[in-house]
């Protein structure tokens, strides 16, 4: 049996949203196996409890692979010369679009480099288009750190959510996997900027990043916790060859998995994704995300000739039911678990 201390963590996360650092390391250390299942099902029961049996799905669109910085574990890093480059035209965007309204998307996240090719004026047309044509349609982008008033005028055009990922909460943590011209403060400044203007922000952290420990995540969830987010995304963290990281061991299913069902119960209502780096780790690594508290999908819209050229990490997933042509596989992953995927824009509640 679990001992009671372990029970009393969990019990006064899933009542009260409460936890401590002490009370952190004890979840994601121990090795009794009914209280790693004991931490899932009130997970799962939270989730269920707001958002029922419903999973959303996001139409991914990896627009461009350019990106200006070179952030150590990324790999369409700026010093990256072993990645084809390239960009979508709007033409492209909208195509991709068409097609996952076609098949039930209701939310399209644009996602890139921070690749200035693309002016504010360019990122604000596509946005209003996309609008225009489906109005009934979430966007979300996922493009980095801009200026206020870069992310003022995209709001203006229409979007709908920002996903920014911290990264990290500590600062000699960050600087440890970001080149000195990036900082923490601006990467929080940014998502500060996001929710004051009113965009559903998410951010999150990659789990087992080079040099995290313990009371890096812990303060990762305070500031999760001081931020309150509508969208939250970590994943494992996963090496790619031609990074300063390329060697560095990965994150795990197991450490991801309790992580989900913790960042559940700190923020109940919050949009989780179960990642494409969880279903690289492991074949059912999305359903198993589900599972343990995650309620959100995102099958990959780009067109298939250019998938395998957005590089983050080695090996990422990009066909079967990580892909949008895959979308009635991935249907039925959901159903054979309990849950099904839902045609709804998927807004945070």
């Amino acid at each position: 049996m679990h001992g009671n201390r372990e029970i009393e963590i969990i019990e006064g996360l899933a009542k009260e949203s409460r936890l401590d650092m002490a009370g952190l390391a004890v979840l994601l250390t121990t090795e009794n196996a009914e209280t790693v299942k004991y931490l899932q099902t009130q997970a799962r029961a939270a989730a269920d409890k707001i958002y029922g049996k419903e999973i959303y799905i996001r139409g991914l669109i990896e627009f461009t692979n350019f990106c200006r910085n070179n952030c150590y574990y990324c790999g369409i890093r700026r010093d990256n010369s072993n990645i084809e480059r390239y960009r979508l035209l709007k033409e492209q965007i909208l195509a991709c679009c068409a097609y996952g309204y076609d098949i039930g998307m209701r939310t399209f996240v644009l996602q890139g480099g921070e690749d200035a090719f693309f002016t504010d004026r360019d990122i604000c047309e596509i946005v209003s288009c996309i609008k225009k044509q489906y109005a009934d349609c979430a966007v979300t982008l996922s493009i980095g750190e801009k200026s206020r008033e870069s992310y003022q005028a995209y709001f203006d055009a229409g979007a709908d959510r920002y996903l920014l990922r911290h990264e990290t909460a500590d600062r000699e943590h960050y600087q440890k996997l970001h080149p000195i011209e990036l900082s923490l403060e601006n990467r929080k400044r940014c998502l500060w900027d996001l929710k004051e203007i009113g965009f559903q922000t998410g951010c999150g952290f990659m789990v087992g990043s080079p040099y995290q420990t313990i009371d890096t995540i812990w303060q990762d969830l305070q500031f999760i916790c001081a931020l309150q987010p509508q969208m939250v995304g970590i994943g494992p963290f996963i090496p790619q060859k031609d990074t300063p990281f390329g060697k560095h061991k990965a994150g795990t299913l197991d450490r991801t998995l309790r992580l989900l069902s913790i960042i559940r119960l700190l923020v109940p209502h919050v949009l989780l994704p179960a990642t494409t780096a969880l279903g690289t780790i492991h074949p059912s690594g999305r359903e198993q995300g589900v599972l343990h508290g995650a309620n959100v999908v995102m099958p990959n819209l780009s067109p298939t000739e250019v998938r395998e050229k957005y590089k983050l990490y080695d090996n990422k997933i990009h066909a079967g039911a990580e892909a949008a042509e895959g979308l009635q596989n991935l249907a039925e992953n959901m159903e054979h678990i309990g849950y099904q995927i839902v045609v709804a824009r998927g807004d945070f509640w």
